[in-house]
This record gives C-alpha cells, structure tokens and sequence, in this order.
C-alpha cells in the first residue's frame, strides 16, 4: 500500500478506525484539536465527536469544503487537518492540493482518508500533498467484504521539527530510553512511531488471515476499480434520467459541481459509490430498498455484490438530525456501492422496486430480460420472496 500510494510506510490497523484515531493521536496531545470537515461517513464523524473528547483532544467542524472556511477554523492548538477525499455520502470531490497548502501555511499536517480512492487506483492524495492517508481495507482494497482492517500510510513529506509543535517526534520518548523518533528516523518518523509507540501500547493490530486476504486483494484490484467505475456511471447516468429519480450525486457525472476537478485528478473514475434521491414520500423511499432483491442492503461499500442503504436510519442513525443535514444526509437519500455484476442485472433490479414502491418505471423498457424481470414482479415472485406466491411457470 504505501508502494502504490507513494509513501515511505504503512502500518496496517484492525480497522479504519483504528487506523485514523492512531493518524489523529499521533498528531494531537490532550488540550489540542483538529479540523475536519462534517461532510464524514457517520462512523468517522461519531468518533471525533464523542469519543475524541475522551482524551480532551477536541475536532472543530467545518461544513462543506472550501479551503478559506478550513483556513479560519485553524487556531494555535490546531495540530492537523482531516478530510476524506471523495466525502461519504455527500459525494464532494475535495481540493487537497488547495487545502493541503493551507495545513502547511499553519505548519500541521494534512490526513486524507483515501478509502473511496480504491487503495490508489482512483486517487493519490499524497501526490497533490497530503502527508498521511488513511484507508479502510475493508472496502476496496480486499474488494469482497470478507474482512476487516485498515491502513495508515505515512507520505515521508512533512517536518515533524521545524514547527515546535509536535514535541513527541522531537523530544526524548519514555517508552525508548529518550530515543528522538525524528532524529532517528527523520522523514519515516511517523511510521515508525506509530508502529513502536501506538500499535505497542494500544495493539489495534491487523489479524495475519485479514492481512492475507487483502494481499490477494490487491492482485485484482485495477480489474476491479475498472469494471465498478464503469457500472456506477452507466448506472448514475440512467438513474440520472429516471422519473422515480428527483437527483443523483455522483463525481463522474457532467452534473456534479466537482466534475471538471474529477476529471483533471482522477482519470480512472468518478468513484465507486453515489446516492441519489427517490422522488416520492419517505414510505416510497424505505419501499425502494425493501423490494431490491440482487443488490444487497448493507453498509459496507466497495464489494464484489452491489450494495444499497439508507444512510438517515442506518450509518448515521445515532447522530441529531441537524447534524445528519450538516453532514449531507437527508431522509430521501440512498446510497449505492455498485459490485461486479452485470450493469443490465442490476438496472432491471432497481426498475422492478420502483414498481413494487409504486413509482413511474423508466420511459423506455428495452429488453427480453426487463420485461421477463417484470413478468416475474407482476406474478408475485419477485415482489416478496417470503409470501410463497407460486413461481410463475417455466421458472
């Protein structure tokens, strides 16, 4: 990993968690903070705002992903910037080479978590200079959901001794009879703290079979980065069009605000999850994922199977509404992580539970293999499998 992201290390975690509390640890001591952006997977956005206080180590939250608005939140304890490249779910494709200017303006850090650059292959935040990524294994980079774990991969970049700041890289450790991290491994200081200090004293440590199975993994993982980039946009692009459809967010599309961004930095793809919302009341929504029966209704993303959920009851269940909003997540939303199946199997599937929702199908139903999905619908087989309807014959 830290070949293909352009590092100098990489310690491997239990989990993405894991990896980004040891990332933010390492930067921040008690009293200090960090800035991050709302716009979070809600897991990540829990951590720093309940648990971070744990330690006295505060996050000061900017809404949205404009570098100016970072820029102000920064203040003296401000230790590090943290940001997500591709947001989840609000889908923002961020400037990290504007924001990480402005890190280094403060002399801090830049961490960007890259798990929705799919383990380099979309994305390289440090290239455009980030100094830590972060990436749970989980999703793309082992690619089946099988497994558990996380990354912290450490850019080589930044001067842990020129600011003052950071006086566990530069002063004596307890735990190493007064061993200097940065005088003794200079630009791998971090990597190597955080394997001797942090992985020693909190053991977040990855299990050896994770480990293996995200090595086999990362064989596939171009192979698998081109054929999800290629199904989410042509999938993004027909629900774009849908009449049950009232939006789409997706990075590939022309629409999106950050495409002409996506384009310049990301040339393999918008990405391998987007989120639309369902033109209908709340009950329609909930319908919508009820009746998908290919893909599956889970919260992991980056898998071989397609995977949908809905982020205000699930994700982000545990947060205040408001911050549900602040963090880009409504009551219409859906998210969408496409897997490996065909583009027309998982089409025909979503156009069959907008029927079951009792919402418009699509204009144009091309195919022997739609109107046979929906032969199968109007006979009661697909609309639920639980009630025993007699399978429609030939089936």
């Amino acid at each position: 990993m830290s070949m293909l992201e352009g590092g100098v290390g990489a310690v491997a975690t239990a989990s993405d968690h894991a990896a980004q509390f040891i990332a933010v640890t390492n930067c921040c001591s008690p009293g200090q903070n960090f800035v991050s952006t709302s716009w979070l997977y809600g897991g990540a956005y829990n951590q720093f705002r309940v648990y971070m206080k744990k330690f006295n180590i505060d996050v000061k939250w900017v809404e949205g992903n404009d570098p100016a608005d970072i820029d102000k939140a920064i203040n003296k304890n401000t230790r590090a910037v943290y940001i997500e490249t591709i947001s989840n779910p609000k889908h923002s494709v961020l400037d990290i080479a504007a924001i990480s200017a402005v890190a280094h303006k403060h002399g801090i850090p830049l961490i960007v978590d890259n798990t929705f650059g799919m383990g380099g292959y979309l994305a390289r935040p440090l290239v455009l200079g980030a100094d830590i990524v972060t990436h749970s294994c989980t999703k793309w980079i082992g690619g089946h959901g099988t497994s558990m774990g996380g990354i912290v991969i450490d850019g080589g970049y930044f001067d842990w001794s020129v600011s003052g700041k950071f006086p566990g890289f530069t002063e004596p450790a307890d735990g190493y009879h007064g061993l200097r991290f940065w005088d003794a491994y200079g630009y791998r200081a971090l990597s190597a703290k955080l394997r001797m200090d942090s992985m020693r004293d909190l053991g977040p440590c990855m299990s050896p079979f994770n480990g293996w199975l995200f090595l086999q993994g990362l064989e596939t993982i171009a192979l698998r980065g081109k054929r999800h980039c290629e199904t989410i946009l042509a999938l993004a692009e027909w629900l774009e069009a849908h009449p049950s459809v009232n939006w789409v967010l997706y990075p590939g599309l022309k629409s999106h605000p950050d495409y002409d961004y996506v384009q310049k930095t990301m040339p393999n793809g918008g990405g391998g999850v987007f989120t639309f919302g369902v033109a209908g009341a709340i009950d329609e929504v909930r319908a919508v994922v009820n009746n998908l029966r290919l893909c599956s209704h889970l919260a992991n993303v980056g898998d071989a199977k397609t995977l949908i959920i809905r982020p205000w009851t699930t994700t982000h269940q545990q947060l205040p509404e408001a911050e549900k909003i602040k963090g880009g997540v409504t009551p219409d939303l859906i998210r969408v992580s496409t897997g490996l199946e065909d583009f027309e199997d998982i089409k025909h599937d979503f156009e069959q539970a907008f029927v079951a929702a009792g919402l418009k199908p699509a204009a144009k139903l091309n195919g022997d293999s739609f109107n046979q999905a929906l032969s199968l619908f109007n006979d009661g087989f697909m609309k639920d499998l639980g009630t025993a309807a007699p399978r429609p014959a030939g089936i």
